[in-house]
């Protein structure tokens, strides 16, 4: 079923434990913990005053946590895979569950808690990125990918398709000189994208952002009535509370173990484990290639931040991802966070709910406008969230299919730009107002729904499509010493006739570093870049935007997400139009090439 859905290169139990086990829990126990950490505080552990301040407090150090955290579990799964990650994960938040209802104060012990569960949350959501490209990872082997019908030094045509990884020969392994070596190594240019790998990556990002969406579902429909189940079957409120995290935590260390069996032997991921850890020295398997041991160096842990960061300025695909990511993880805090608040301030300001005891309103009627901006601002954030689910996988599919000028992503900043300064200047966020039935708010929050999703959708999307996107199928890194820089000066210098069948076949300063170990080997370091970028965009929001709800204007936060999204509209359109006249400027010269050719 899967397979027929999605060209995935994983198989379908790796497909089925990615996307029902990482990709549906990744949020869902999160939403849990944030919903009902006020009762842990109040049942649990007794304290009745300042309950919003201790939970703000937990949930800031949640996130500054995951922000140092996500980045760290990329690298970590650049050298142990990200099957070992995703398993730690998902072990680490369902002990610190249990651990959560052992506390019996909120400073240190709740506090402690709650930066257990943020370690292992980090690692869950950072591997939701960096699992999504070995779904769909096309393998490559040494010297055996050309993209255009070279000649070797005999004469004898070379062909390989662009989109097969096959083993490479006994003949490619044996009689590769330096002048075959050049001539079936092919350019950053001589690579052609691989259209299929990209629409796969694409819509498969769509259907990872509809899962997550239902992993909230879950966590809202099954986790969190877990409390009153308990309490109805006799259980008094303190011990309701622990039960459901007991319960909670032991469905997180089922997904550990359905993840742990269900994600072996993952594509790009064979050579990982443990033992790359710390040893920077250990290199992964060598093989033979004309009678030299060859292998792959393990980056360190510097090399792999600088590269996934570097990576984020070269590449416009990765690039966008991070941006997408800044302004989707923002996107969500705004959703569920400024909307209610907006929309309790404007029942506050307006009279409808009065802060002040001595209104001039009815008590009955005061009470049942105040509990009206509860309904409110549910219905609103419901239904946004629900647009956004439903457009995940429309968005996938766009995203596949229209990658010119990246038209999703233009969509979905243009929907945010709207929405957002929209919602900023609305008079009355009820839809059923004083002034009676009015359609606008939903429409308004269907934009932001569809924003968000777009942003998440795309962002993934894009970061699949720059991992799988390689500088070169086969890279080498030199060991820098006079007597090696002559070696290869004289190789690469050196012209085809006067180097000989016999010529030493590799130089001994370079080893090879192959697809696996080039951008595909980096996808941890940047799928942390990409939970780095999310949580700044969570953090200035919150902070900045939230400072300026109270000393400017409510709608301030939503004119900052309008902000951001047109910083992505900027930077998404400037990057289409530039990579679209790099392929006509391409498309000119090759064609002046084939003309001067014909002529020849």
């Amino acid at each position: 079923m899967l397979s027929f859905l999605l060209p995935f290169t994983a198989s379908r139990g790796q497909a089925f434990a990615y996307l029902f086990g990482v990709c549906l829990f990744s949020i869902s126990f999160l939403v849990f913990l944030n919903s009902a950490v006020s009762f842990v505080i109040t049942d649990r552990i007794g304290q009745k005053k300042r309950v919003g301040d201790a939970v703000g407090t937990l949930g800031f150090v949640d996130e500054l946590v995951a922000l140092v955290a996500c980045p760290v579990w990329g690298m970590v799964s650049d050298r142990v895979g990200v099957r070992t990650v995703a398993v730690c994960g998902y072990t680490i938040v369902g002990i610190s569950l249990m651990v959560f209802v052992q506390a019996t104060n909120v400073y240190p012990q709740l506090l402690l808690a709650r930066l257990l569960f943020s370690l292992g949350g980090a690692a869950t959501a950072t591997m939701v990125t960096a699992i999504l490209p070995a779904m769909t990872h096309k393998r490559a082997s040494p010297f055996s990918h050309t993209s255009t019908r070279r000649q070797n030094t005999n004469g004898s045509a070379l062909t390989n398709g662009s989109s097969n990884w096959d083993t490479p020969s006994i003949s490619s392994e044996l009689t590769i000189t330096p002048d075959r070596f050049r001539s079936q190594t092919p350019s950053a240019h001589d690579v052609p994208p691989s259209s299929h790998t990209k629409a796969s990556a694409s819509q498969l990002a769509g259907i990872v952002g509809m899962l997550t969406g239902f992993g909230a579902l879950v966590a809202l429909g099954l986790f969190l009535p877990l409390p009153t189940r308990f309490q109805n079957g006799g259980a008094s409120r303190s011990q309701a509370v622990a039960d459901s995290f007991y319960v909670v935590g032991t469905v997180a260390l089922v997904v550990a173990i359905g993840v742990f069996f269900g994600l072996r032997n993952l594509p790009g991921e064979e050579e990982k484990g443990w033992r790359n850890l710390i040893n920077t020295s250990r290199s992964f398997k060598s093989f033979e290639v004309a009678g030299r041991a060859v292998s792959p160096a393990v980056p360190s842990y510097s090399q792999l931040i600088l590269k996934s960061l570097s990576l984020g300025f070269r590449d416009m695909n990765i690039g966008m991802g991070y941006v997408g990511g800044f302004v989707a993880r923002a996107s969500s805090v705004a959703i569920s966070l400024f909307i209610p608040l907006f929309v309790n301030a404007y029942f506050i300001s307006s009279g409808r709910c009065p802060a002040n005891p001595d209104h001039s309103l009815d008590p009955i009627q005061a009470r049942l406008n105040c509990k009206r901006a509860y309904i409110v601002a549910s219905i609103l954030s419901g239904f946004s969230q629900l647009v956004a689910l439903i457009c995940a996988p429309v968005f996938g599919y766009l995203s596949a299919h229209y990658t010119k000028f990246n038209l999703p992503l233009l969509l979905a900043s243009v929907a945010g730009i709207a929405g957002y300064t929209m919602f900023a200047f609305i008079r009355d966020p009820d839809p059923k107002g004083e002034n009676g039935y009015n359609i606008g708010p939903f429409l308004i929050v269907a934009l932001l729904g569809i924003s968000q999703i777009g942003a998440i959708v795309c962002s993934l999307g894009q970061l699949a499509r720059g991992i799988e996107t390689e500088d070169t199928p086969l890279d080498y890194f030199s060991v820098n010493t006079e007597e090696n820089q002559n070696s290869a000066d004289a190789i690469g210098h050196s012209r085809p006739e006067t180097i000989e069948e016999g010529s030493p076949l590799l130089p001994s300063h370079l080893r090879y570093v192959g697809h696996d170990s080039s951008r595909s080997s980096l996808k941890g370091s940047i799928a942390g870049m990409y939970s780095l970028a999310g949580g700044a965009g969570i953090l200035l929001l919150t902070k900045v935007g939230g400072l300026l709800f109270d000393r400017a204007d409510p709608g301030s936060p939503f004119f900052m997400m309008a902000g951001f999204n047109a910083l992505l509209f900027v930077i998404t359109l400037g990057c289409g139009i530039w990579s679209t006249q790099k392929a006509d400027k391409g498309s000119l010269v090759l064609h002046e090439g084939d003309l001067e050719h014909d002529d020849g």
